[in-house]
């Protein structure tokens, strides 16, 4: 089972990206491969942020009706994992552990996420960011990563 980061949802989402097409190569090959992709309410949450933000604040500019019809979308081809009472105090833990500050807290979520759900793979664009969780058994794969695979 992999978690699929904010980062990959919106390039997936946005078919003029440049790394649009290697993102859905990577999530055709791990569906085929018979690995489950899923969300959670956080990558949603990210993702309505940066989809509804200004174009001019590096946003996409999209109407709260159409990031619904976007967000709806990206459900139905990735299930949402049910929040869970564990993840703030795993979160809590983690970023006391790790020293995590700023903009970090929202993957240090993303990784409670993971191990309250017993997830050890998080599909993403920033395998960096992830790597200081590798002794808690997390795994970041970015896309090229899989599409490498197959070449």
């Amino acid at each position: 089972m992999y978690l699929v980061d904010t980062n990959v949802l919106l390039r997936f989402a946005d078919r003029s990206h440049p790394l649009h097409p290697s993102i859905r190569i990577a999530v055709r090959k791990l569906c085929q491969d018979g690995h489950t992709l899923i969300i959670a309410s956080q990558n949603c949450v990210e993702f309505w942020n940066v989809i509804t933000r200004p174009v001019e604040r590096n946003g996409f500019g999209l109407t709260p009706s159409d990031a619904d019809r976007l967000l709806q979308l990206i459900e139905r081809l990735f299930p949402v994992l049910p929040d869970s009472s564990g993840v703030y105090q795993e979160w809590r833990r983690l970023v006391v552990r790790f020293g995590v500050s700023e903009v970090q807290v929202h993957d240090a979520r993303l990784v409670s996420i993971m191990k309250v759900n017993a997830i050890s793979y998080i599909l993403t664009l920033n395998a960096e960011d992830f790597k200081r969780y590798s002794s808690e058994g997390i795994t970041a794969v970015t896309p090229e990563d899989v599409v490498r695979e197959i070449g």
